[in-house]
């Protein structure tokens, strides 16, 4: 009623948005969850203002409280991670000082300056970059100083783990000999353009030592506080986890109710809602109840008016439908909606698409499996509906699982006519076919021809194909034209069918005139055409056998 006015100018707007915030929240909460939540608990009337209230306070405290222990969780995975690249830093900078070869032994006496140690007259700095760009980093370092460096690495074993995205890491601890402060300079801003991380190292084993003790014991102390940092953000979690799919309903309806409070407009002096909808007519008595109970929980002493409006609109097509019409009606809809009160096909539907699958299917065995299974669902079907997922494959076997039992039923028929169950014939009737050879000559011949003069007793199998053409080495070329037969038969007689029912649309709308200019055009055409293919295929299977004259 308000198409004019912008949806940011609407009266609820800003409900809107705060119930858009609230969902936003909860779905951020809901991918912190280490497991899917349960279903939501058995629905309730919509929330007062005061309980909206008191859930947006609760969410915005679960959402800070989260926020806050995830973020003190990072920090001290960031601190673990650097004390465990440190530890591995002091215990491979062991054995690069530790080289007994008489031409390269370097002095043990240090000097230390700002963290950075001075052995002799060389200087050195140590650190932990990633193992990928140790090729290029060793190469930048060998340019900027002219070769005037030595550089020794040693790959981390064990990968380690980021922080942030949980993402494996392989690193690989350094270190860099060099001479003078402008290196030493230039040495660390290439340490920061390869985002290398650098750690304060003593240059004596026995610093070393005493470094590496308290280390470890951060580690230990800081593996405890991550355990108990751990199960404390599991149970906060768990908590929320039993009433997080209950609250995301909640807050879902509040907003589809806002959002068509927004579609409403207001009388003159702004006191009264005033909404048109499309109400099926033996549904307003439904409409009025509901008006009437709206108005009683919320102790309004002004009652809802319905009221009838006169219009020359095209209503919209409402097609009523129930557990076992409601695949079938999803699927005729997902082709085309009729127009209002045109016939609805999907009536026809229920047996016309399952049994022309079944003509392409036509297997007893598969028939049996795909039955079996759709009858699994049918029979625990109300188990299986509240079990709530997000599997569109699931929601859409769920949601078909009376076209699937049909098209079963209807595979096992249209088998047995085939005679084919997994591949293989069934000989329950016994075969019409009998064999007119002598031993001798079948052991003496690989393929013998069949006169169906003399070979075929005149009786045609009781149901379906005889078995006999399992063995017959024109099998494929026999059953491909019998299949395709009947399929053209069915097919016709279902575009027959369905040119025929516009012939009621046309009575119904006084549309006489159409059944002469559209309706008897196309059947002639159809009759013309492919009506007389079919009358040859049954003026063939009539007139003409091997004993006629």
């Amino acid at each position: 009623l308000n198409p004019h006015v912008n949806d940011f100018q609407r009266r609820y707007v800003s409900e809107v948005r705060r119930c858009s915030e609230m969902e936003r929240k909860l779905r951020w909460v809901a991918g912190e969850l280490p497991e899917p939540p349960p279903p939501p608990k058995p629905d309730r009337c919509s929330l007062s203002p005061r309980e909206i209230n008191i859930l947006e306070e609760r969410i915005d405290f679960i959402e800070s409280e989260i926020q806050e222990i995830t973020r003190n969780a990072r920090n001290l995975k960031s601190d673990y991670l650097s004390l465990i690249e440190l530890r591995t830093l002091i215990e491979k900078m062991q054995t690069f000082f530790q080289d007994h070869s008489a031409q390269r032994k370097i002095s043990a006496s240090v000097q230390i300056y700002n963290n950075d140690a001075v052995l002799g007259h060389l200087g050195f700095i140590a650190g932990v970059v990633t193992t990928a760009r140790i090729p290029a980093f060793e190469k930048m370092l060998w340019r900027i100083s002219h070769g005037n460096i030595f550089f020794k690495q040693a790959q981390i074993d064990e990968p380690l783990k980021d922080p942030i995205t949980g993402h494996e890491l392989q690193k690989t601890v350094f270190v860099v000999f060099f001479h003078g402060e402008q290196i030493k300079l230039r040495v660390k801003k290439v340490c920061h353009g390869f985002k290398a991380t650098l750690y304060p190292c003593p240059a004596t084993y026995k610093d070393q030592l005493d470094m590496l003790a308290g280390v470890g014991t951060r580690i230990k102390d800081l593996e405890m506080v991550l355990e108990q940092t751990e199960n404390h953000r599991r149970l906060v979690l768990t908590n929320i986890a039993r009433d997080i799919s209950t609250w995301m309903v909640a807050v879902r309806k509040e907003k589809a109710i806002y959002h068509t409070l927004n579609m409403f407009s207001m009388d003159i002096v702004k006191k009264c809602l005033i909404a048109e909808c499309w109400v099926p007519r033996r549904d307003l008595t439904v409409v009025q109840k509901a008006l009437e109970n709206g108005v009683k929980a919320s102790g309004s002493p002004i009652p809802s008016i319905l009221h009838y409006v006169p219009t020359h609109e095209t209503p919209p097509t409402f097609n009523r439908t129930n557990k076992f019409t409601r695949g079938f009606q999803n699927l005729i809809d997902s082709y085309g909606i009729a127009s209002y009160r045109e016939v609805n096909p999907a009536l026809y539907t229920i047996i016309t698409f399952p049994f022309l699958f079944a003509v392409m299917f036509g297997d007893v065995g598969h028939g049996i499996i795909m039955a079996a299974f759709a009858a699994i669902l049918v029979i625990y079907e109300k188990k299986f509906s509240k079990v709530q997922t997000d599997n569109e494959i699931w929601n859409i076997f769920f949601g078909g699982r009376y076209i699937i039992l049909l098209m079963g039923i209807f595979s096992i028929y249209t088998g047995l006519i085939y005679n084919d169950m997994f591949s293989k014939s069934l000989n329950i009737f016994g075969t019409s076919w009998r064999n007119v050879y002598e031993d001798g000559v079948l052991k003496n011949h690989s393929m013998l021809e069949l006169d169906p003069k003399t070979a075929y007793t005149q009786t045609p199998y009781p149901f379906g194909l005889d078995p006999a053409w399992q063995f017959a080495s024109n099998n494929i070329i026999f059953l491909n034209s019998f299949k395709m037969k009947l399929s053209i038969i069915f097919g016709v007689i279902h575009m027959a069918f369905g040119v025929t029912m516009s012939v009621v649309n046309f009575n119904f709308f006084k549309k006489q005139e159409m059944i002469f200019l559209q309706y008897i055009p196309q059947i002639l055409f159809l009759l013309l055409l492919f009506w007389y293919l079919c009358l040859l295929m049954f003026m063939k299977w009539i007139m003409y056998s091997a004993v006629a004259e």
